[in-house]
């Protein structure tokens, strides 16, 4: 894959022109999706996946090549994983370390993020216009899709059971369509929000920082690291090829335009390399932000990425929280759109995605920026002092080999059963992944063998057994199948085709027991569980959340 970061590219350039086939604009669509970049081009390949007919327009004709998001974890890469997008679709690097530094107590944290968990590495970089690229590419074989650059949304009116709709071609030529949802992935400054107005509610913070991308450092950096020096805070982030992110805060009193000034910045990278060698490739002041609406969905518009919510950068990865609202709203929208499930399910994506994540998310970001922002040196030595002698005080001292900047894969409501029932698992959480073996004897993701739909996993045992004709044939009607997962070893003794080893024993037996069953979403995320001989009752409490009640009278 061409990259920037490649030889013979020029890292300068802003923009590189994209041209997808365009073909006669369609009037009536499933769901208009407005915005196409990393959120908006996932949520597209996801509906497609699910065949869900997609209208895309951006009024960018260009993916950009400046360096925004540089960060994923591997929730991300597990989503990317289920559009369709894989490890060798492209270029990351893992980043082996996270630590933070002082300059008076030298390193006071350090997380190790070079394991892998649910088959990703944690965390890794990459350049976001090479991910564009890759799901745009992606999208070009979905008869589905259609993809519009250049073409911008006007205005929309929700009517009924659909929303109107007229977008702006080349010279100001309108074109009406008809979609039954609207999807708002356009960015902090998203169109869509401003035309309905929901509150966008949240906090700018006083500070500015100096974000530089610089190469040809003498000393590259393998990890991110934190320098919590109350005279200038800073982070630095490894990138690819000898390529490292530089953020540096501002003192009140210093002018942009100074320290923007190439030979500034080579000062303070100094510490990692010879100033005069060093490249710097782009630079910018921001003020960061922290905002979230009130609402991720109103009547039939839905917001995903920095539409629904802007996260601060030192914890925040807020792309990383775009392809989570995705993962959670496509499937829903995929299943309301086919009659597989009843509307009210999509009221859930607003439950599922904006509390209590964002709030967590915002007192984490403060709580950190304190710690990396000290007033004066009295308060860093007393800080950081604190945090050496008492490792609870921070996740970067709690747990040593495992990130807690990171928000929980649980919720409290939403599409999954609630109750006093037996449980294995977390409902409402999602189920991990690890490496399974078939018949073939080849080893896949589970995530790929448990499919795009629904899924009754039977743990050890066929939970299929327990259903009859009739639960059998509601389940497939819902978008279900049925898998079952055993002991590594044991495949050859199973006749069944759906049964799997366990390759890695993340399912049997450190997550659940022998006769166990369980019934899990498109998303991954856990309905139902229970013992193998109660799937009937699995099934059809799952069913009705979908809006499924008239099933077994079919």
């Amino acid at each position: 894959m061409e990259t920037a970061a490649k030889d013979g590219a020029a890292p300068w350039r802003r923009h590189e022109q994209v041209r997808p086939p365009i073909g006669a604009l369609p009037s009536v669509v499933d769901v208009l999706l407005v915005g196409c970049g990393p959120v908006g081009a996932t949520i597209a390949n996801l509906l497609a996946r699910y065949g869900v007919h997609v209208l895309i327009v951006d009024k960018s004709t260009e993916v950009s090549i400046a360096r925004r998001a540089i960060e994923l974890d591997n929730d991300a890469l597990r989503i990317l994983q289920l559009a369709g997008i894989g490890e060798p679709d492209f270029e990351t690097s893992t980043v082996p370390y996270v630590r933070m530094r002082t300059p008076m107590l030298g390193q006071v944290g350090q997380i190790s993020s070079a394991s892998r968990l649910d088959g990703y590495p944690k965390p890794v970089t990459l350049y976001q216009h090479e991910l564009e690229r890759c799901l745009r590419a992606r999208l070009e074989k979905y008869d589905c899709v259609h993809i519009a650059p250049g073409v911008e949304l006007g205005s929309f009116t929700e009517e009924g059971d659909h929303v109107l709709a007229s977008l702006e071609l080349d010279h100001g030529r309108p074109h009406i369509v008809r979609a039954r949802y609207v999807v708002g992935a356009d960015g902090a400054y998203s169109l869509v929000r401003q035309t309905i107005g929901p509150h966008f509610w949240g906090k700018t913070f006083a500070e500015k920082w100096l974000v530089a991308a610089a190469r040809h450092l003498s000393r590259p950096a393998d990890d991110i690291e934190f320098i919590s020096d109350h005279r200038r805070p800073n982070r630095c982030m490894a990138g690819r090829s000898g390529r490292e992110r530089w953020k540096f805060m501002l003192r009140p009193d210093e002018r942009h335009e100074n320290i923007k000034a190439e030979v500034r910045i080579r000062e303070m990278v100094a510490p990692s390399g010879n100033p005069e060698a060093t490249m710097i490739e782009r630079k910018a002041v921001y003020r960061f932000r922290t905002r979230t609406l009130n609402a991720f969905s109103r009547g039939r518009v839905f917001f995903a990425g920095d539409a629904a919510h802007i996260r601060p950068p030192s914890v925040g990865r807020g792309l990383a929280a775009g392809l989570r609202d995705a993962a959670n709203l496509c499937w829903k929208l995929a299943w309301v759109v086919q009659g597989r499930a009843d509307s009210r399910i999509l009221d859930t994506y607003d439950e599922e995605r904006r509390p209590p994540h964002e709030k967590v998310i915002t007192k984490l970001a403060r709580f950190m920026r304190k710690l990396v922002t000290p007033r004066n040196g009295g308060i860093a030595l007393w800080a950081h002092g604190l945090m050496q002698l008492s490792p609870p005080v921070l996740p970067l001292r709690a747990q040593p080999e495992e990130s807690q900047i990171q928000p929980k894969k649980t919720t409290r409501r939403g599409v999954f059963v609630k109750g006093r029932s037996p449980t294995k698992l977390v409902r409402g959480a999602v189920i991990g992944q690890g490496r399974v073996r078939g018949s073939d004897g080849k080893a896949r993701p589970s995530d790929e063998v448990f499919g795009q739909g629904l899924v009754l996993i039977g743990f050890g045992t066929d939970a299929r057994a327990s259903l009859d004709s009739s639960e059998a044939a509601a389940f497939a009607r819902a978008g279900g199948s049925t898998v079952q997962i055993a002991h590594r070893g044991e495949r050859p003794h199973l006749a069944r085709h759906d049964s799997w080893e366990d390759l890695d024993g993340v399912f049997l037996p450190r997550l659940v027991p022998v006769g166990w069953a369980a019934v899990v979403r498109p998303d991954k995320t856990v309905v139902h569980d229970g013992p193998a001989t109660d799937a009937s009752r699995l099934v059809r409490e799952s069913l009705s959340l979908l809006g499924q009640h008239c099933w077994v009278m079919q």
